[in-house]
């Protein structure tokens, strides 16, 4: 499945981006997910989005809502377009997002129904909200799965029957009855925590979970029959017995889309996705394929255009230093599945050091051989930004990697230890304060 990098714009930057695009559609949702509190601009399978941020405006009616470019006369493709890229957006981040309500307009607008449009604060920055890589939806049937999983989500702390029939919905849009039947009961044994107990419970009732799903549940909920059994608004027991239940078909439902449709969420990706994929192109095959065998590159010209190419690097989402913005990137060994670089400014007065390690799909940052060298050239613009991208590293930033026409790599986190990270721009002060007293 596709899950290609997803470019964001943050505050001004998204606001700049969207001023001369006329013609927008803003819908209002409800989430489960942490919403940014300033816009985030961003391009997914080639559409703007415009997350409006939940920040409470002086007036405290501002509501999280989404734009989106669209004609006065394309509203229904523009309102059916979001509501994939919410269902693929609330997957990718472990809960849903669904729409409440709409309005066009010739500029991005604030959809304002505190009522009905509701969401958890993001906390840790304004540029804190990322749904990089979230993935393409190619598959029809996927598409309908997501769909009926964002209904379900939604409504299980509002109408838990109508919940459980929208998780049911996700399984029985994908099979003939025979083969749901079939698919239910091989996975079942595949559930664990709240759904595998509940499991235990019927079985050790004697109940055939397979049927009493249908039986008791979707047919239950869908139908009200004279003779047949039915979900009873006012009989307690049948909503204690469905809200059981939900657990399991819950379980189900995201089974399949994860396991069987391979849809991922941000942690699955981040367990599985290869970091430095992008940069396979550039090497020779036989490069890549060595070292992800774990073995060392002994000709350095095997790997191709990585040797001395230009590079950008920056701390995610902000653009590249100064003197980070042109920089050579230089090859200094190999092992065990991995090369080691060096990235040099221009005027060769920084070392940033990082290992491309082909055989995990893993980029990392080396501080331990970063530095400002030679004295005598250094200037204060390179000691203010090395040390607000060492600090800013040691506080957990992601430090990202670009070169022309590739897509960027990044590099994972460092967890310090025995260490206590100081505030990046504090340490900026002090730098400069010694360095301009060693110039005195």
């Amino acid at each position: 499945m596709k899950t290609p990098y997803v470019p964001h714009l943050f505050g001004d930057e998204a606001a700049a981006k969207v001023q001369q695009r006329r013609g927008w559609l803003t819908v209002g949702v409800v989430s489960s997910i942490a919403w940014p509190p300033a816009d985030v601009w961003l391009q997914y399978d080639g559409c703007e989005y415009l997350l409006r941020g939940a920040e409470q405006a002086g007036d405290g009616t501002t509501s999280p809502c989404i734009s989106t470019p669209c004609g006065r006369d394309q509203i229904d493709e523009a309102l059916s377009r979001l509501y994939r890229f919410v269902s693929v957006l609330g997957y990718f981040k472990r809960g849903y997002v669904d729409i409440t309500g709409r309005d066009w307009a010739g500029a991005p607008t604030t959809y304002r129904d505190p009522r009905n449009t509701f969401t958890t604060a993001l906390e840790g920055g304004r540029k804190a909200f990322s749904c990089n890589y979230l993935p393409i939806i190619e598959d029809d049937q996927v598409r309908k799965a997501l769909a009926f999983l964002r209904e379900g989500r939604r409504l299980r702390r509002v109408h838990e029957p109508y919940s459980f029939l929208s998780f049911f919905k996700v399984i029985e849009s994908q099979f003939e009855s025979k083969a749901r039947v079939t698919w239910v009961e091989k996975n079942l044994a595949q559930l664990d925590r709240h759904a595998a107990k509940r499991v235990a419970e019927l079985r050790a009732q004697g109940v055939d979970v397979n049927k009493h799903l249908f039986d008791s549940g979707r047919c239950a909920v869908a139908h009200a029959s004279i003779s047949g059994s039915i979900v009873d608004p006012d009989v307690p027991a049948d909503r204690k017995r469905i809200a059981a239940d939900l657990d399991i078909i819950a379980a189900l439902a995201a089974r399949y889309i994860e396991v069987d449709a391979g849809v991922p969420n941000e942690m699955d990706l981040y367990r599985t996705r290869d970091r430095v994929a992008p940069w396979y192109a550039l090497m020779t095959p036989q490069a890549v394929e060595t070292l992800k065998a774990g073995g060392l590159v002994e000709n350095i010209d095997d790997l191709g255009k990585l040797k001395e190419t230009v590079v950008s690097v920056r701390l995610w989402p902000d653009p590249p230093a100064l003197q980070f913005q042109t920089m050579t990137l230089l090859p200094t060994g190999s092992s065990d599945g991995a090369v080691h670089f060096v990235a040099l400014n221009t005027r060769n007065t920084i070392v940033l050091a990082f290992v491309m390690n082909v055989a995990t799909g893993r980029m990392h940052t080396h501080l331990d051989e970063s530095e400002v060298q030679g004295a005598n050239e250094t200037i204060e613009q390179d000691v203010e930004d090395f040390t607000r991208y060492f600090h800013s590293v040691i506080g957990n930033r992601i430090v990202e990697l670009t070169i022309e026409g590739v897509e960027p790599v990044e590099c994972d986190v460092i967890i310090p230890v025995n260490i206590i990270p100081r505030a990046p721009e504090e340490a900026v002060s002090q730098a400069l304060s010694l360095f301009r007293s060693a110039k005195v």
